[in-house]
C-alpha cells in the first residue's frame, strides 16, 4: 500500500533554491571584500545567458545562447556583489569583457580546489513559478452547532 505524498502547500523547492543562492554570494562577497582567492580556491560558474537581468557582450550571448562557464581564479577584476546578482570583468581570448549575472541565472556553482559543488533549478524562459493553488485549509473555520468554533482534543490515555 504505497500512498502518493501530498502535494506541499510551501514551496519548499524554491526556499531550498533561494537558500543555496546564498552561499555563492557569500563567497564572492568575501572575495569582493578582500580583493584576492584565499588558497588555492577557484569557482568555475555556469549560468543561463538568457536569464532576466543577465548582461553579457553580444559576442559572447552570440557564441553561447543558451548557457555558459565562467572561471574566477587568476584574471578578473571589478568585482561587484549585491544581494541579487554579481558582476565582475574577465578577458576572453585576450578581449575583456563587463559581465552581470543575477544569481537566479546560476546553474552551477563549483569550487575543485575543495571538490564543493553545487546545481540550481533555472527556470527556462525566464518565467515565474506556477502560481500555487489556495490551500483547501484556507478558509474560516466551520462553526459548531453552538456558534462556537472551538475544537476540543483530548489527550487522555484511551480507556
Amino acid at each position: 500500500m504505497t500512498e502518493e505524498p501530498a502535494d506541499s502547500l510551501i514551496p519548499y523547492d524554491e526556499i531550498v533554491q533561494e537558500a543555496l543562492r546564498a552561499i555563492p554570494g557569500r563567497v564572492l562577497q568575501d572575495i569582493a571584500v578582500t580583493g584576492a582567492l584565499p588558497g588555492n580556491h577557484h569557482f568555475y560558474i555556469t549560468f543561463k545567458t538568457q536569464a532576466p537581468g543577465v548582461s553579457v557582450p553580444p559576442w559572447l550571448a552570440e557564441r553561447f545562447p543558451d548557457e555558459m562557464t565562467i572561471v574566477l581564479q587568476h584574471k578578473f577584476w571589478d568585482l561587484k556583489v549585491t544581494d541579487t546578482s554579481f558582476e565582475v570583468s574577465l578577458t576572453f581570448n585576450q578581449v575583456p569583457a563587463h559581465l552581470v549575472i543575477p544569481f537566479a541565472a546560476l546553474r552551477f556553482f563549483v569550487d575543485p580546489a575543495v571538490n564543493f559543488s553545487l546545481e540550481f533549478q533555472v527556470l527556462e524562459d525566464g518565467h515565474a513559478a506556477e502560481p500555487m493553488e489556495p490551500a483547501e485549509n484556507d478558509m474560516p473555520p466551520a462553526q459548531n452547532e453552538d456558534g462556537s468554533n472551538v475544537v476540543t482534543v483530548d489527550f487522555g490515555k484511551k480507556k
